[in-house]
Formats: structure tokens, C-alpha cells, sequence
């Protein structure tokens, strides 16, 4: 599907020193280290110049077009001349033959000529191997004499058996020879002296370089002159067969090694037509010939792909010029051509493909150009559908693709221009294998030879021809006269058909065409673009990158040139040019965007890509906007590239500068790219709108197709956005995309409002079933689907969900109710609607399988009365629906639906159809079927565990089955208020509450089993209860309600003082023990234990005992003192646990970072040789935060499992040095030790009764050591979560004394620190 792309012509004009006596260019040479190409005249004069001529060479004003050079003589005897010519790079000087067999070694730079031998015979050709290790030179006489650099002579042989006339030149030029690239072999052509025929038969012969040996010989053939040459890759031997004897043009046969024939094609010329010379190019895929015709010359370059030979370019000269070219020894698709008169071109040539909007591939073969429209089958050339013939070989074509209008333009190589109007794409296949001929269009000025072609509009076309070269003499010499003109020209040329085109039919004739603008170009252009913007306008690229903007004026006048677009120039010079039609904000702009020679991809004057192969573009087809731009990598990736992202400036994040690397995890989705599995494929183009296929070729031909999932989800959503649902859908199942998009594209709230043309459009029952199925509760564009494509309608599901008041978790309940009622309303009765309709019930969460059964139940009613057949045909039979109900269901949940109907014969015939054994179920439902009806329906409900139903039932049983019913209760405690609620005989209401009550106790729920008890007047259960919660009140409460005597609520109070004593509730103890027991030393003991300090000093100055209130003075002076101590002991822990914490810190942060070093360093290494070890590291540091289970411990037992939570457990709170949780316990021990609630009661109270009793010193000190702990140890907790965020480590920054300044200054109010006296308060 490739063409060959003329996109650069350089040619510059050697002067010659002896022009007067004829001096002509025989030979050319080339050094590739410094770029220098040598020349030999016939005036043996050696010219050299150098290649970056032609670089400045670029612009072509056409005033100066001379290639400067530097000329000397070579002192050759009289009457001798140079008969060949070649570069020795390892003597870095020209080895020059001569025809008297003379061999010089001429030094450009030292201008310095040695003499290095003689051949007798004369020097016929010179041939280095291509290592340079050894030389060949074949003499007059048939002798090859292989010598090394030093020239000494390895060995020599024979060609031929009999010596030749050497005074015949034709028998010296009847030898060749040439290398295989490695240099191991080498072949030869020569005549064969057993052939009696005339002309005399030749063959190839193989020898091996290092002994001369002979390998391999053909079987004799008629070939052509002296042309051999070996391929560089080795495969074949390229020859030339000469068919005049039979009529018939040259062919070029190839040979393999071991000289047997491979195959042969031949050159669709005349039968006089000769073939001068065959050239490789470098990379063996390109194949040059010189032909020589009756009139011309031409350079034909070919290549071979799916075992075909194509004629892919062809460069025509004068006859009398005598062109010879050579390709570039690195430069693949570079070729260098020069005559006799000194005139030499540099031709630079691009792969690329001629693809039009409608996905329509043109391949180049000679004078056909075969046509293939990808959308309809993937045909690999030779294959086509139809083809287009021509006058000569085309050299350039322009597409014009427009809604149904389809038109191509061809350059031809002998200078005629012909258009071509396609019939509509609906008519193709009627046009299979049929061959159209095209005539030339009618001109009436000369077009000159044109390089690079565009349409402007249908009949516009704008194109760069040049005048004034030799190939463009050829071109205009049967035209009227040039003008005078020189150089390179931008043409606009207009064209009217005089024929009707018929649609259905191919338009090649009657085509009128005129030039309307022309103007002369001062700079080489590169390449051309219609702008998909602007009517009648393109964008043009001179070398160097720089864009200008080409509109006509309608061929009214000439059009103007259009301003420089800074902002769309490239860096450099862009062979590979494309421009896209995009929206940015709404707005439609072009997006121009181009590929240089070292595979840098520039897009709006940016580098996108530096390792770019091939690029294209993807719209929907819709407006004809580019949404996805395509491209291959060099290391065979093909990425889809959101052209948003490209104008937001994302793609570097997004795709990581196009380059995969080894941090990916294997397991990771590759949603960027795909890996294309064969080396060196290349875009040829893409489907667009739903299609959403990349159509690839690879290095052997055949063309594949493969379809993104990002650009089949941009066609689905885009399907969508438009409401085409059946296209929609049909994408979906064709390319196994999750249901769920249908949906989920702008919310399932949205999808609910088109659920009726949803199911309008599909109008496919099994679709719809097939879509009903796959619905679940996700949202799969937040989960599978997240990073292939953004939505463009989140927001109105919002809306949608707001005024629909729907549960936003309950989607595919609300979905398949939308379903379900669009098919009732918008689908006729039938049975497969019915069918449909029950799998809605079936998939819906919960499934409605009793509304299921009940529509099969209402089926066979139908059928057992025998209704009308009308209506019965437009529903399945019950047995039907059955099964298709139990095949979507779990059987069993079926069965327990039929039951809830309370339909038994209906759930006996759900068993029977779900293949059970009756003798598993038919017992059963005889049993229900001799209850009594409330009794079956209660039986029913306990089996299927709808305990509410099954309590209403039985109490509507009555009172013979009210044990029954005080059963359930007790086995389903919830059922408790349903119980009160259904009955109303007060005798059965107390029973259900005391039962209520006693299942309370038993789950430990004191206070509402009391407050049951209570309801029920059952008084000792209540005060129980209550003794059991600690209640003490409302113990002694129900104590009163029971009238006990007092000596019982003393002995009570006691009892109860004891308990709650021993419980550790001292003060509620001390309030029992003084209220109800009176003993007022027992309860200030009480209040003391409590550290209720103040009412313990109430109370003992209340009963004015001096006794007591010296306890009370002795043991808060005791309590102040421990606490002192424990605050300052506290003070001591707090800077010992931040000085560690802040150690660990230190060292894990630098343990850290030389592990992530080593990372980076392993990163640098192949994923397969570093996953383990890299996965072994992650997490094992001593100062980590995470935890690593080895396999081991992730299959180990459950015993062991509870065993480490048990031990974990009791190891919590504990701090254990070098562990990996020492950091985090060091911080929360540090939080752990604040003052609780309690404790700052306890100070307040405490610092009040010190004050009362005089102790105002005590009272101060203690508040001075409680306030610098509880500040120390608020400041160390800030700095710990402070230095804990960051990973920075500042030894000034995280300092303990600055945060408890800080800290300090923060709680000068009461409120920071409330339980604060302020008369104590330090200033």
C-alpha cells in the first residue's frame, strides 16, 4: 500500500573546465566519510565537490545554479583515458584505470598521483570488496586479479577460455563484477565460449574471495550487456535477459548463490529497449534501473513486496544526455544522478500512502494504479478491486476526497497531468476487476515537471513543477515553448470535464485544464496540504520547516501568499506531512502537524514525538472533526493520542513522551498503546466514524487490521451522544465491549429517560435480552473504562436523579424497569416479548421472581380456560416460560417463589420442571396442602424465612396456636413490637412483655429489661435488673414501689455500698453510705478513695469532726505530693521519648533514601531479572510503616492467625527498639500520656481544698509542675506530627524547647488549660 514519494529535487550544474572541446562526465565517485563526490571527465580531469553543496543548494532562486568543484589533471600517456573509477577509503584516494591498463592512485587532498601497477589488456572495472579488504580489477583480456590494498596480487583467473580483441571495445565492456555485502563472495558475468549462437550466451559465476575458487555457474542465457549486481543483503543476483529474439521487452532475472535461477520480471517497455545499469540501494529494498529507450532515458526504481515486482517511480532524461546515477551508500532513499553535460541531482525519496477520507488505498505499479477501498475488504496489492491505466508510470498523485465527491490527480513521467472522478462508494463492487483508461488532460502552456501536487477544491489544484533542468527539457520538449523559464514554480491549475459524470461510473476523459496562477519560488518546497478550514487554501513547507498559507482567489486573479504562521512552523524539514481539522473550546482550527527523517513528530511547532514512524488521523465521521491522532513508534508501539490532549499540553504526563519503560508492572493494563507484534509496520490508514480500525502493513506485505479500544469506545460513546442505540449496540457485540456503556456513558439516571427509544431503535428482541443480561451494578466508566475514554454527559445524571428521586444504588432494578415498560408500551404482544419481560424480572436485584411467576402463573390460567388462540399466540406456553424463567434463576429460588404465591400446584410444577425428584418435594407440599389454609401459609413463610408474615398468620390462627406463637417470638426476638401490636388481650400482652424482658437479661440489656419489667408490674424482675446494671437508684427506687421495711433497705444499701465499692464507683458508694446508711467516716473514706476533695471537706466540717477533717487535710496533702512526683517523672519521659522518635526518624528517612537509589539503579535493569528482588525489598525496612506477609503466613491456619492477633493485642501500647511499628508507637504513647478528663477534675478539686486548709504553697508548686507536663507533653505531640508529615530532617526546625514556647504561648488563657486556678498563674 506504500508509494514512492519524490519530496526534495536538488540540481546544481558542474562547471567544466574544456566545455569547448566537448568534455563530458564518465564516472563518479564517492568518499562517505567526508562527503565528497568525485568526478571523471573525458578529458581526464577529476572534479571534486561536496555534498553540502547541494544543502545550500535549497534555494532555488535559478540565477545560481552551479556546483562549485576544484579540478585536476591526471598526466596520462597520449591517446590514453580513464576507463574506471573508484574511492579507496582506507587509502582515502581515487584508484584510477586506464584504458591502456595503467593503475594510478591519485591523493585529492596531496594532488600527488602514484602509480601502483599495469594491467595488460587494459582496465575494464574496478570493484573494492565491501570491506575494503580486498580488490578486484577485471582486465581487457577477461583476466580478474584479486590483490589486497598493498597490491599484492592474492591470485587471478580466466573469465574466458579464449582471448579477446582487445582493440573491440564491445568485448572489453562485456565483463562485470560485483560483492556480496559481507564481502565473502563475488560474481561475475561473462560470456560463454561453449555457446554457438549468436549473440553469444553468458553465464553468472560465483567465486569465493579468499581462494578464487569457483562456487556456483548458471545455465547459459541471452544476457544483456554487461550488467550484475549483488544484492547488499546477499539474496539474489540481479541480471538482464535480452528477449529480442523473442520479441518481447528486457527482463531483469535474479540468481541466488548457488547460480540457480529464482525469478524474473520484466520492464514493460519496447523491444529495442536496453538496460544500461542495475543499482541497490543500501537497504536492498529498492532496485534502479537505467533504461534506454528510442527517445529517452529513464531511472526506474522498483520494489519488490508480496511476490510482486512494482514499478514504483520513473525519471525520464534525453536521449542525448547520457544520465547515470548511484545510490547513497547510507542513505537508503537518496539517489544521486548526473549526464554527460555535468548536470547533477540529488533525488530524495519517502515512503508514504495514498489514502483518501473515504479509506480508498491507491498503489502505484507502473502505469496502473490500483484501487482498493479498505472499508469493504482488506485486499493486500498485487490484489485490488479495480484499476486505472494510464499513458506512462506515475510519478505523484493528489487526493480529493468530499462527501460523495472523489477525485485523483496523476503526474506522469512522461509530463502529462490526467484527472480522474471516481464513481460513489455504494457503486464499487459492481466495478471489480475491471481496468479503466485514463487519458491525459488537455494543457495549453508547458507545466513543466511537477514534484509536489494538491487539490484545492474539486477543480483546483495547486502544484510545484521546475523548468529549465534536463529532466524538464525532456518533459516540454513535444510543448509549445517555456518561456524562458527557470527554476521551481507554484501552479494553480483550474480543470472542467466535458463530459457528464455518471455516478456510477469512472470519469477519465474530456479533461480541460489551465494554469491561472503562476509564480516562482525562491526556497525548495517540501510539501503541501489543502487547509481543511478555509476554502481553496493550503499550507506549504519550504525546507528548513517554515509554513506558508497559499488561498486563491478563484482562479479570477492571483492569489495571495498568506502570513508566515510562526506558530504552526517546524523545526526542521518535514517529509511526512498531515493537518487535521480540530475543535478547541468550541472553536474549529487546523492542526498541522509533520515527521522529519530522524523520526521527531512536530505538532503545532512543538516536538511530540521523538521516535515517531508513522502517523495518522481519526474522526467520527460525524462533523468530520479529528478527535484521535495515531501513530507508531520505532520501537513498534501504537499509540492513540486524544487531540485534546495535544492542545492542553497533556500528552508527556499521559503517555510518558511515548516511550514504554520497565516501572510498568506486567500486570498492568497498556491502555496508551498497543504492542505491534511484527518489526517495522507502518500505518497505512484507518476506518473512520464506527468502523474505528488501524489498517497496518507489515515489512512482508500483507495488511492488518486492528481496533483500538479507545478508539472503539470513542465510536460506541459518539454513537451514543448522537442516539443511534442499534449502531451502538452493534458495536458493542461485534467488539465484546461491556454492556454496561450503553448506560453508563452519561449516567444510568440519563439512560432512563431513552429507555423507550432505546428499545424503538434495537427492535431486536435477542439484543435486548442479550443487553438485559449484562446489566450490574457498577459503573464501568469509573472502572474498566476509566482511562480509555472521558465522558462528555456526567452532570445531567446528577439532574436526572434529583427530579426522578430514584436510589442512586439500585440501578439495574430502575434500568430494567425502564425496559421492561418500554417493551410493554413500544413492542407488539408476542412471545418472544414475553420472554423478554421475564428475564427483566429474573436479572433484577433483587430478582422479581414472584412477579415472574405470577405473569407464568396468569399464562397458564390462559391455557387451562381455554381463552381465545389469538391472544394465547402472542404468548409462549407456560411450560416455556417456565424454563426460560428457571434457566436465567437458581431453581431453588424459584421453587421458594412459587411457594411465597402460596400456589402449591404452581411450585409443584416449578419442581418438576427443574428436573427435582418429587419424591424431595411432593411429600412436602401434600403435608402443606392438608393444613389449614392460615397454617400453610405460616408453614410456608417459616420455610422461607419471612418471620413478620409468618407471625401475622399465625396470630390470625387464634388462641389454639398462641404457644406457637409465644414459639416464634422467643426464636425471633424482633418480632417483639410487631407482637404488641397485633394483639390486644392484656393477659397475653403482660406474657409477651415479660418474655420481652427476660430475653433482655439475657443479652445483658439491664436498663430496658427493667423498663419491660416494669411495664408488666413485674417489680422483683425490674429491681433485679436493675441491681445487675449498677442502677442504684433505681434500685432503691423499686424498692419503695415494693413498701420493704427499713431494716430490708438498710441491709439493701449496705449491700449496695459494698458492691459499688468493689466495683470502683467509691463516690456513688460514699452518697449510699451517708444517705442511707449514715456513716458519715465510712463515707468521707468513700469520698477521699473518690478524690472528691471538696465534698469530702463539706461533709467533715458539716458534722464539725475535728478527726475527719485532719483525714481529709493528711490525705490531700498525700496526693499533691504523689502527683508532683508522677508530672515531674512524666516531664522526664516525654524528652526521652521524642529524642528517640526523633533518632528513628533520622535513621529511616536515610535508610529510605539509599534504598530508593538502588531502585533507580535496578529500574535501569530488565523487568524479568529485577521483579523478585524488587518485590523482596519493598517494605522490609525496620522503620517502615508497612508489614510484609511471606507465602507462608498468607496460607497458613486460622489457630495461627488468632494467635498473632492475640499476641498483637497484648503487645499494643508496648515499645519495642528497632521494630517496624516503633515509630508510630513512639508518637502515640506520647498522645497517651495527656491529661485526662478526670485528672483535670481531680487538679481543680484538689488545688481548691489545699487553698481551704491553708496549703496555698502545695496548692502553687503543684500547679507549676502539672502545667509545664501537660505543655511539654502538648508540645512534643505537635512536633511529632509535624516532622512525621514531612521527610525532610532539620535538626533546628523540629526542637522541643521552641515548640514548648510556642506552645506556651498559646495557653496563657484559661481555656487552653481550664482546670487552671488563676491566683497561681506565673506571671
Amino acid at each position: 500500500m506504500k508509494n514512492l514519494k519524490l519530496y526534495s529535487e536538488t540540481t546544481l550544474n558542474l562547471e567544466l573546465l574544456q566545455q569547448s572541446h566537448e568534455e563530458s562526465i564518465l564516472f563518479s565517485a564517492l568518499d562517505i566519510e567526508r562527503n565528497r563526490l568525485f568526478f571523471a571527465s573525458s578529458t581526464n580531469l577529476i572534479y571534486t565537490t561536496h555534498l553540502s553543496s547541494f544543502q545550500n543548494g535549497r534555494r532555488i532562486s535559478g540565477q545560481s545554479r552551479r556546483l562549485s568543484a576544484e579540478a585536476s589533471p591526471l598526466e596520462l600517456e597520449e591517446g590514453d583515458f580513464i576507463a574506471a573509477l573508484d574511492y579507496l577509503m582506507e587509502k582515502e584516494a581515487l584508484l584510477v584505470g586506464t584504458q591502456n591498463g595503467v593503475l594510478l592512485l591519485y591523493s585529492v587532498d596531496d594532488n600527488v598521483t602514484e602509480v601502483v601497477g599495469r594491467v595488460e589488456g587494459g582496465v575494464v572495472r574496478i570493484a573494492p570488496s565491501p570491506d575494503g579488504d580486498l580488490l578486484a580489477i577485471v582486465s581487457g583480456f577477461g583476466q580478474v586479479l584479486v590483490m589486497t590494498p598493498d597490491w599484492d596480487l592474492l591470485y587471478e583467473f580466466s573469465l574466458d577460455e579464449d582471448p579477446l580483441d582487445v582493440s573491440d571495445p564491445a568485448c572489453m565492456a562485456g565483463y562485470s563484477i560485483s560483492w556480496r555485502g559481507d564481502g565473502k563472495y563475488f560474481a561475475t558475468l561473462s560470456e560463454d565460449n561453449n555457446s554457438s549462437s549468436l549473440p553469444r550466451q553468458k553465464r553468472v559465476k560465483v567465486w569465493e574471495r579468499d581462494s578464487g575458487a569457483l562456487l556456483a555457474t548458471s545455465d547459459p542465457k541471452a544476457f544483456m550487456g554487461a550488467v550484475l549486481e549483488w544484492m547488499p543483503s546477499g539474496a539474489k543476483i540481479a541480471a538482464v535477459y535480452d528477449r529480442k529474439a523473442e520479441n518481447q521487452c528486457p527482463e531483469v532475472a535474479f540468481y541466488e548463490r548457488n547460480g540457480l535461477f529464482r525469478n524474473s520480471f520484466g520492464i514493460n517497455e519496447s523491444v529495442d529497449a536496453t538496460i544500461q545499469t542495475l543499482k541497490w540501494n543500501c537497504n536492498s529494498d529498492l532496485l534502479a534501473s537505467l533504461v534506454r529507450c528510442d527517445k529517452h532515458q529513464s531511472i526506474k526504481i522498483w520494489v519488490f513486496s508480496n511476490n510482486h515486482w512494482y514499478l514504483k517511480h520513473e525519471i525520464r532524461y534525453p536521449l542525448q544526455d547520457g544520465v547515470r546515477f548511484m545510490w547513497d551508500p547510507i542513505k537508503p532513499l537518496q539517489l544521486i544522478a548526473w549526464t554527460l553535460g555535468a548536470q547533477v541531482t540529488i533525488y530524495d525519496f519517502i515512503w508514504n500512502t495514498a489514502v483518501m477520507g473515504n479509506s480508498t488505498a491507491l498503489v502505484i505499479d507502473d502505469s496502473k494504479m490500483l484501487v482498493t477501498p479498505l472499508a469493504l475488504s482488506l485486499m493486500p496489492p498485487p490484489l485490488h478491486l479495480f484499476s486505472l491505466k494510464f499513458s506512462s508510470a506515475i510519478r505523484d498523485v493528489a487526493l480529493y476526497s468530499n462527501n460523495s465527491k472523489n477525485c485523483v490527480a496523476a503526474y506522469l513521467s512522461d509530463g502529462s497531468l490526467s484527472v480522474v472522478e471516481l464513481p460513489e462508494p455504494e457503486t464499487w463492487e459492481e466495478l471489480e476487476g475491471k481496468e479503466f483508461v485514463v487519458e491525459a488532460c488537455k494543457f495549453d502552456t508547458v507545466l513543466g515537471s511537477f514534484v509536489h501536487l494538491a487539490w484545492l477544491d474539486s477543480h483546483i489544484l495547486v502544484g510545484v513543477s521546475h523548468y529549465g533542468f534536463s529532466h524538464s527539457n525532456y518533459i516540454s520538449s513535444s510543448s509549445p515553448g517555456d518561456n524562458g523559464l527557470l527554476g521551481f514554480y507554484l501552479q494553480e491549475i483550474e480543470f472542467v470535464c466535458s463530459e457528464s459524470h455518471v455516478p456510477s461510473l469512472v470519469t477519465g476523459s474530456g479533461w480541460d485544464a489551465k494554469v491561472s496562477h503562476k509564480k516562482c519560488l525562491e526556497e525548495m518546497v517540501i510539501g503541501i496540504v489543502s487547509n481543511p478550514v478555509r476554502k481553496r487554501s493550503a499550507f506549504i513547507q519550504f525546507y528548513g520547516g517554515k509554513i506558508l498559507e497559499y488561498t486563491s482567489k478563484l482562479g479570477l486573479s492571483a492569489a495571495g501568499e498568506g502570513a508566515k504562521h510562526n506558530e504552526m512552523a517546524f523545526s526542521s524539514s518535514c517529509p511526512w506531512m498531515g493537518v487535521a481539522l480540530v475543535s478547541d473550546s468550541g472553536a474549529l482550527k487546523p492542526l498541522l502537524c509533520g515527521l522529519d527523517d530522524i523520526g521527531r513528530m512536530l505538532v503545532g511547532g512543538k516536538v511530540l514525538c521523538n521516535n515517531c514512524g508513522s502517523f495518522t488521523f481519526y474522526s467520527n465521521l460525524a462533523d468530520q472533526v479529528t478527535t484521535h491522532l495515531i501513530l507508531t513508534t520505532k520501537q513498534d508501539f501504537l499509540f492513540i493520542v486524544d487531540i485534546d490532549d495535544i492542545l492542553q499540553g497533556e500528552t508527556e504526563h499521559k503517555y510518558e513522551n511515548f516511550v514504554h519503560t520497565t516501572k510498568r508492572r506486567k500486570d498492568e493494563e497498556n491502555i496508551n498503546f498497543i504492542n505491534v507484534w511484527e518489526r517495522g509496520a507502518k500505518i497505512i490508514g484507518v476506518l473512520h466514524g464506527d468502523d474505528a480500525a488501524v489498517i497496518i502493513q507489515t515489512t512482508r506485505g500483507n495488511l492488518e487490521c486492528i481496533y483500538p479500544r479507545k478508539l472503539v469506545l470513542a465510536s460506541i460513546i459518539n454513537a451514543l451522544v448522537q442516539k443511534r442505540f442499534r449502531d451502538a449496540l452493534i458495536l458493542v457485540r461485534r467488539h465484546r465491549i461491556d454492556f454496561n456503556v450503553i448506560v453508563d456513558h452519561c449516567g444510568w439516571q440519563t439512560f432512563l429517560l431513552s429507555a423507550s427509544d432505546f428499545v424503538k431503535q434495537v427492535n431486536n428482541l435477542s439484543f435486548i435480552t442479550e443487553f438485559v443480561c449484562a446489566i450490574k451494578n457498577e459503573n464501568i466508566m469509573d472502572t474498566l473504562y476509566k482511562h480509555h475514554i472521558s465522558l462528555p454527559c456526567q452532570k445531567r445524571a446528577e439532574h436526572v436523579q434529583t427530579t426522578e428521586g430514584l436510589d442512586s444504588n439500585n440501578k439495574i432494578s430502575s434500568i430494567l424497569l425502564a425496559i421492561r415498560k418500554a417493551l410493554e408500551e413500544n413492542v407488539p404482544e408476542s412471545s418472544a416479548r414475553e420472554l423478554c419481560i421475564l428475564t427483566t424480572l429474573a436479572r433484577s436485584d433483587p430478582p422479581a421472581l414472584e412477579e415472574a411467576l405470577e405473569r407464568v402463573k396468569y399464562i397458564r390460567e390462559m391455557e387451562l380456560l381455554s381463552t381465545d388462540d389469538s391472544k394465547r399466540a402472542s404468548y409462549p406456553s407456560a411450560e416455556e416460560a417456565l424454563k426460560h424463567l428457571l434457566w436465567l434463576s437458581d431453581s431453588e429460588a424459584v421453587f421458594e417463589a412459587a411457594l411465597g404465591l402460596y400456589d402449591l400446584n404452581l411450585a409443584a410444577i416449578v419442581a418438576l420442571n427443574s428436573q427435582r425428584d418429587p419424591k424431595e418435594f411432593l411429600p412436602y407440599l401434600q403435608e402443606l396442602e392438608r393444613m389449614p389454609g392460615l397454617i400453610m401459609r405460616y408453614n410456608i413463610d417459616l420455610r422461607l424465612r419471612r418471620v413478620d408474615k409468618a407471625l401475622k398468620h399465625i396470630v390470625s390462627a387464634g388462641d389454639a396456636y398462641y404457644a406457637d406463637c409465644m414459639s416464634l417470638l422467643n426464636k425471633n426476638p424482633q418480632l417483639f413490637p410487631l407482637a404488641l401490636q397485633l394483639i390486644s388481650d392484656p393477659a397475653k400482652r403482660v406474657q409477651i412483655l415479660e418474655a420481652w424482658g427476660d430475653y433482655l437479661s439475657d443479652e445483658k440489656c439491664f436498663e430496658e429489661a427493667a423498663t419491660t419489667y416494669l411495664c408488666c408490674s413485674s417489680l422483683e424482675k425490674a429491681l433485679k435488673a436493675y441491681r445487675d446494671c449498677g442502677n442504684w437508684s433505681g434500685v432503691l427506687t423499686v424498692a419503695g414501689l415494693l413498701k420493704l421495711g427499713k431494716d430490708k433497705v438498710m441491709q439493701l444499701a449496705q449491700e449496695l455500698c459494698e458492691e459499688l465499692q468493689a466495683l470502683g464507683r467509691p463516690g456513688d458508694a460514699a452518697k449510699i453510705a451517708l444517705e442511707y446508711c449514715q456513716d458519715v467516716k465510712n463515707g468521707i473514706s468513700l469520698l477521699i478513695s473518690a478524690r472528691e476533695w471538696e465534698e469530702a471537706l463539706r461533709v467533715a466540717f458539716m458534722h464539725m469532726q475535728e478527726d475527719l477533717i485532719s483525714e481529709v487535710k493528711s490525705a490531700s496533702l498525700e496526693c499533691a505530693s504523689t502527683l508532683i512526683s508522677e508530672y515531674e517523672e512524666g516531664l522526664e519521659k516525654v524528652g526521652k521519648y521524642l529524642t528517640r522518635f526523633l533518632a528513628v526518624r533520622q535513621r529511616r528517612l536515610l535508610l529510605a533514601a539509599k534504598l530508593q537509589s538502588e531502585e533507580r539503579s535496578i529500574n535501569d535493569l530488565d523487568d524479568d531479572t529485577v521483579s523478585e528482588t524488587s518485590s523482596n525489598i519493598s517494605g522490609m525496612s525496620a522503620y517502615t510503616t508497612g508489614t510484609r506477609k511471606s507465602f507462608a503466613t498468607s496460607v497458613g491456619s486460622g489457630v495461627s492467625s488468632k494467635a498473632r492477633d492475640s499476641r498483637r493485642q497484648r503487645n499494643r501500647g508496648k515499645i519495642r527498639a528497632g521494630s517496624p511499628g516503633e515509630e508510630i508507637a513512639l508518637v502515640e504513647h506520647l498522645k497517651s500520656m495527656s491529661l485526662t478528663d478526670g485528672a483535670k477534675r481531680e487538679l481543680r478539686s484538689l488545688l481548691a481544698s489545699l487553698v481551704m486548709l491553708g496549703n496555698e504553697a502545695i496548692a502553687r508548686k503543684l500547679q507549676c509542675v502539672a502545667e509545664n507536663f501537660q505543655v511539654s507533653q502538648m508540645a512534643a505531640v505537635k512536633l511529632a506530627d509535624d516532622a512525621f508529615s514531612t521527610d525532610i530532617i532539620n535538626e533546628h526546625k523540629y526542637n522541643l524547647e521552641s515548640y514548648i514556647q510556642k506552645t506556651r504561648t498559646e495557653c496563657q488563657t484559661l481555656d487552653a488549660l481550664p482546670w487552671r486556678s488563676t491566683v497561681f498563674i506565673s506571671p
